[in-house]
């Protein structure tokens, strides 16, 4: 087998790529394709089997398919020190990565953020804040430090219309951004393949990806540092996903209390927004802790620890949300209300303006791929 791989691999000589990272993971899936030993462990591995060359495309599909599991590197016969070094969860993590940049729209930002993801958010995070600060101190600098109550208090101190326009633009452009984004993924990794989606295609792909179908090492669990399957990944995954889900719920319900019901926030801790909005809260604090101390768990010989900085961004910004927002309900009847309000209100910006450039977008590209497995195994 040993020698079949080597001289499969020396044959089938790479195609030309774009990155070092592509061409490693076509060398990687060329001796891949030749074992198919890891075949029943998730879906890349019969995805990488219904192709012979791998285009750029090809690999960022297989890539963002890919779950991290690290289930593959366990039981590869090849990985190091084997002179083979079939390190397929690292190479996949830097290609991943790379799609950030790749896919981005406008494309001139992404190496901004994938260098200084971190302080950008916070600096956003910061000046929003001193901007509404600064607004609100130059009506009555009083109103930062008195309490307010009652329907309209949060509008006291900035007014809601003003509220709207700059979040309003905001969504507009980070869905412009977003839609861009997919734009350009799905027309890479769908090259050959122009049959409209299927509604049964993709339900299947809601259900592999809100379940996390392929998070669980082939059966068992991800991989941690000691190479045991006793990670939680998919647990914290769940708890950051579905918290995430329940706020963006939340707030969709306080629109139509506002606008429909004419119900004015801020709502009383029993009405839906709050209970909502709380349990979501919650779990954007659990789910991105737990995340990064899995991360920083792992095996590092299976990360991209270049990238290190663009997930921390990314779960920082959710917890601080999180954070930030039951801080400000928990204190809102309290003189330090306005001041909270001015830095839950930068955080809220500042995640939103890094969405399309963060890890966020990895949630989006990952189920497209499965969108395209759920294609390409619907013709089997």
């Amino acid at each position: 087998m040993k020698v079949y791989i080597a001289l499969y691999s020396k044959i089938n000589q790479p195609t030309e790529h774009t990155s070092p990272a592509l061409t490693e993971a076509d060398r990687l899936m060329t001796i891949c394709n030749s074992c198919r030993y890891c075949e029943g462990l998730c879906a890349v591995y019969p995805a990488m089997e219904m192709r012979r060359t791998f285009l750029d495309g090809d690999l960022n599909y297989l890539a963002n398919l890919c779950h991290d599991c690290g289930a593959c590197f366990i039981d590869c016969q090849f990985a190091p020190p084997h002179e083979f070094n079939v390190n397929v969860p690292k190479t996949f993590a830097t290609v991943r990565s790379d799609t950030y940049q790749t896919y981005t729209w406008p494309s001139f930002l992404a190496p901004f953020f994938e260098r200084n993801g971190l302080f950008i958010g916070v600096f956003s995070a910061f000046s929003v804040a001193i901007f509404i600060i600064i607004f609100v101190a130059l009506k009555d600098m009083s109103a930062l430090w008195s309490v307010q109550t009652g329907p309209n208090a949060f509008y006291r101190l900035m007014p809601h219309n003003l509220m709207v326009i700059i979040f309003g633009s905001v969504s507009v452009y980070v869905l412009l951004a977003i839609g861009m984004s997919i734009r350009k993924f799905w027309r890479d990794i769908d090259k050959n393949n122009k049959q409209i989606i299927k509604s049964d295609n993709l339900w299947r792909s809601i259900k592999d990806a809100s379940t996390l179908r392929y998070l669980d090492g082939g059966g068992s669990s991800c991989y941690s540092g000691d190479n045991t399957n006793n990670d939680n990944r998919r647990l914290y995954h769940h708890f950051t996903f579905y918290g995430f889900i329940l706020c963006f719920i939340s707030t969709s319900v306080a629109t139509f209390y506002h606008y429909s019901l004419n119900i004015v926030a801020p709502y009383e801790w029993y009405d839906l927004p709050v209970l909502i909005g709380t349990i979501g809260g919650i779990g954007l604090i659990v789910g991105p802790i737990g995340l990064l101390k899995s991360k920083l768990n792992r095996d590092l010989e299976t990360q991209d620890k270049t990238r290190f900085g663009m997930d921390l961004a990314f779960l920082v910004m959710l917890f601080l949300t999180s954070f930030t927002g039951l801080i400000l309900m928990f204190l809102r009847s309290s003189p330090a209300m306005g001041l909270l309000l001015a830095i839950h209100l930068g955080v809220v910006f500042s995640l939103f303006i890094t969405i399309p450039y963060s890890k966020f977008m990895h949630g989006i590209y990952r189920f497209l791929a499965l969108v395209r497995y759920a294609q390409e195994r619907s013709k089997l």
